[in-house]
């Protein structure tokens, strides 16, 4: 979890500094080569508004997801596992957001030290999580539709909750190092308390950051990057040469969220990549990153609080549960909306062959 005072914190702060700095205008470099980001702040704050209907948004459209994989499929199939720890690291993520957009607003932490943790623990398994089990259904539906013939010796329940214990285990990691760093700390200079890395630069946290710097950039930007691409370049070679349109339906969904995925954070992580490295940058250098930072990060949040909508309302199957749990909560709107009934015998047939048919 970042803070939108993370410029002036992280990278100015100095322990042995017991000099206090006075300074009028926020936009002008302080003394000691120190850089206010009040505006980052500012930033953050108007933008941080959004976080709580974003949450809310999320809530709603997760927990529908949930409702209906439970309602109308089989939670035993591979892909509907895979579905439903995707939306529960999804949700796990969403779930700091509150707590995050209070922290933006008011510019300091007022939940404890304990909390402090927690929100990011939370924040950050589920980012790693969701990253991965992404990467997971991408391939899952890359054996399903190459390897249709062989997929289902693999393709079985115990293969989906090994990749799912896999996933969270390699997630739950990867968080070690944010967990050790992240903390409640006073800031000498305003006397306020700030949840976030610690901003010390001993060994053992220059390693711990570093760590946790390629961590993210090899295992949960360039590997998953790397598979996602691989894969749906053979699973269009595939569709094209077999011209079968049913399983070029099936993989749009998560193509499409796939994609959406890679557009709100990518430009995030190109941002954070040069963020490291900004020591010798003059303070207007800094600002600029700092404010492309704040709204590239919200923009990452995004792609949690829409996916929900490509979940409920690309899918064809989806469409129809969704019709069906509104004629059956509201009858009046039967008359106005047609649905079609899928029995749930039908289904756990076809699903053998095809495991969840999103489209």
């Amino acid at each position: 979890m970042e803070s939108t005072t993370s410029n002036y914190i992280h990278d100015n702060y100095d322990t042995n500094d017991s000099t206090t700095y006075v300074y009028d205008d926020p936009d002008d470099e302080l003394p000691g080569g120190l850089c206010s980001s009040d505006g980052e702040n500012l930033l953050g704050a108007q933008l941080s508004t959004i976080y709580y209907f974003m949450f809310l948004f999320s809530l709603f459209g997760n927990g529908l997801v949930l409702v209906i994989i439970h309602r109308f499929e089989k939670l035993t199939t591979v892909t509907n596992i895979l579905l439903l720890n995707l939306v529960v690291s999804s949700l796990m993520f969403m779930s700091s957001l509150p707590f995050v957009g209070v922290y933006k607003q008011l510019s300091y932490w007022i939940f404890g030290e304990v909390m402090c943790k927690i929100v990011g623990s939370v924040y950050y398994l589920g980012f790693y999580s969701s990253v991965l089990f992404l990467t997971l259904l991408t391939f899952d539906r890359h054996l399903s539709v190459v390897y249709s013939l062989h997929a289902s010796q693999v393709r079985n329940q115990r293969y989906a909750l090994l990749s799912c214990a896999v996933v969270w285990l390699v997630s739950g990691l990867a968080c070690i190092p944010k967990m050790i760093l992240h903390t409640t700390f006073i800031h000498h200079l305003t006397n306020k308390t700030f949840c976030q890395e610690y901003p010390l630069n001993t060994p053992i946290d220059d390693k711990l950051r570093a760590s946790g710097f390629y961590l993210q950039l090899f295992l949960f930007l360039l590997f998953p990057l790397i598979v996602i691409v691989y894969c749906y370049v053979r699973i269009a070679i595939t569709v094209i040469s077999s011209k079968i349109v049913t399983k070029f339906k099936t993989v749009r969904l998560i193509f499409v969220i796939v994609l959406l995925f890679f557009i709100c954070w990518t430009p995030f992580n190109i941002v954070e990549l040069i963020h490291d490295d900004d020591d010798d940058l003059s303070c207007d250098e800094k600002k600029k990153r700092g404010y492309a930072r704040e709204v590239t990060h919200d923009i990452a949040y995004i792609y949690f609080c829409i996916s929900p909508i490509f979940y409920t309302f690309v899918g064809k199957k989806f469409q129809s549960y969704f019709r069906q749990l509104l004629v059956k909560r509201f009858p009046g709107l039967k008359k106005h909306i047609s649905v079609s009934q899928v029995s749930r015998t039908n289904m756990s047939t076809k699903s053998t062959q095809k495991s969840i048919e999103l489209s």
